[in-house]
């Protein structure tokens, strides 16, 4: 028994500096109210030497080790163009490919070569949305003038020229006609071009093979060679002239395997093959696009040798959404500005892709392509102190 209050507390912090605990028993306390405070050193201050060598001063530190992953496949490095050097007369060239991890994934792999924007052009005037059509409207007439446009002022990092009125239902252009607009961009723009046809199965064989005759040792890209048409002429072109190849398919993984697997049996190289499965647009499938690309690339990742190859969006794909080509005369106010939806319905389909590893994007807008490269050198830059401008469009005022 302690009588004295400065006595029992010296008592109390002896018990606790030997024990570290105190238990009371057979005690009454009465009391109207009962407080405990503990003040954070006070205890500490007043404790042994030998109590306090025992309390925790810091938390203890555990270093965040990221869980790297090394996968066994790799994505080949695809070249769009070829310098005079390589027998061409592209100015300069451009890559895609190379990963060895998924996109973005830099504490992994850093990828060597970042997304790059090809833009849509025409080899005639065609019905575009008006966002769309009030940059291009003054050289939608002459396919040259339009991939001028696109590289000098808008910054494409590569052209595609779809030669549309070889469509038989349309103005049945005949091929060396058309391949005639293709020696036409060649000469306007020194970045390399991808060559589109009409989609027609039975014309664009023959459409493809002679722009590629005339393009011979550019490294251009024949856009496409796929199960509903004769894809092995288009293949045999590529290879005669030396251009690659986009091997598309319709959101399906099974089928993009079988028709690369087919283009490699056929000769072709894999470091020339592109593939594309087909994009759907934000809130029209957008997530099937998504998953199908996903599985492509982590099974290539994995070890599937026939899935090795860059992906390519027909992005431009966007534009066929209501949100994005209604006008705002149809909707007013309910969905905002179309110059602003829709530009920003194919930057965000753009990027969807991105996250999964999409290598080359077919776009329309300038400013759908300014806001993606954006994103793109946001997410592959080292440095993260500033935000670049155009991250902040969510909240701009205009």
């Amino acid at each position: 028994m302690v009588d004295d209050e400065t006595a029992l507390g010296k008592r109390i912090l002896e018990i606790l500096g030997e024990y570290e605990e105190l238990e009371l028993e057979d005690v009454t306390l009465e009391a109207e109210e009962l407080v405990f405070r503990v003040i954070p050193g006070m205890l500490a201050a007043a404790l042994p030497p030998a109590a306090k060598a025992r309390i925790p001063t810091s938390l203890i530190e555990q270093k965040f080790e990221l869980p790297i992953e090394k996968y066994p496949g790799e994505i080949v490095e695809v070249q769009f163009g070829a310098t005079k050097a390589e027998g061409g007369s592209r100015k300069k060239v451009v890559k895609i490919g190379g990963e060895k991890a998924p996109a973005f994934y830099r504490f992994e792999f850093m990828n060597p070569n970042r997304p790059v924007v090809t833009f849509d052009v025409f080899d005639m005037p065609i019905s575009l949305p008006k966002p769309v059509t009030e940059h291009f409207e003054d050289v939608m007439s002459d396919p040259a003038d339009w991939a001028k446009k696109a590289v000098n002022e808008f910054g494409a990092d590569l052209v595609t020229v779809h030669l549309i009125s070889t469509d038989p239902y349309i103005k049945n252009t005949p091929a060396k006609e058309a391949a005639k607009v293709i020696e036409d961009v060649l000469q306007a723009v020194d970045t390399p071009i991808l060559i589109g046809g009409s989609g027609n199965p039975d014309k664009d064989p023959e459409v493809l093979e002679a722009a590629a005759a005339v393009s011979e040792g550019e490294r251009l890209m024949l856009n496409s060679a796929s199960l509903n048409l004769d894809w092995k002429r288009i293949v045999e072109a590529a290879k005669k002239y030396g251009h690659n190849v986009l091997s598309w398919t319709q959101l399906d993984v099974n089928n993009q395997k079988k028709l690369n697997k087919l283009i490699l049996e056929a000769g072709l190289p894999k470091n020339r093959i592109v593939q594309d499965a087909t994009t759907a647009a934000l809130g029209y499938g957008l997530e099937y696009s998504f998953s199908i690309y996903e599985r492509i690339r982590l099974s290539a990742l994995r070890g599937d040798a026939d899935l090795q190859m860059p992906l390519s969006s027909g992005t431009t794909n966007a534009w066929g959404a209501r949100e994005a080509f209604m006008s705002d005369k149809k909707k007013g106010a309910e969905w905002g500005m179309q110059r602003f939806r829709g530009p920003i319905w194919e930057a965000v389909t753009a990027l969807a892709l991105a996250l999964v590893g999409c290598d080359v994007f077919m776009m329309i807008h300038p400013a759908s392509a300014q806001i993606f490269k954006t994103f793109i050198e946001y997410l592959s830059s080292q440095k993260k102190e500033e935000i670049p401008p155009l991250l902040n469009w969510v909240t701009a005022r205009v």
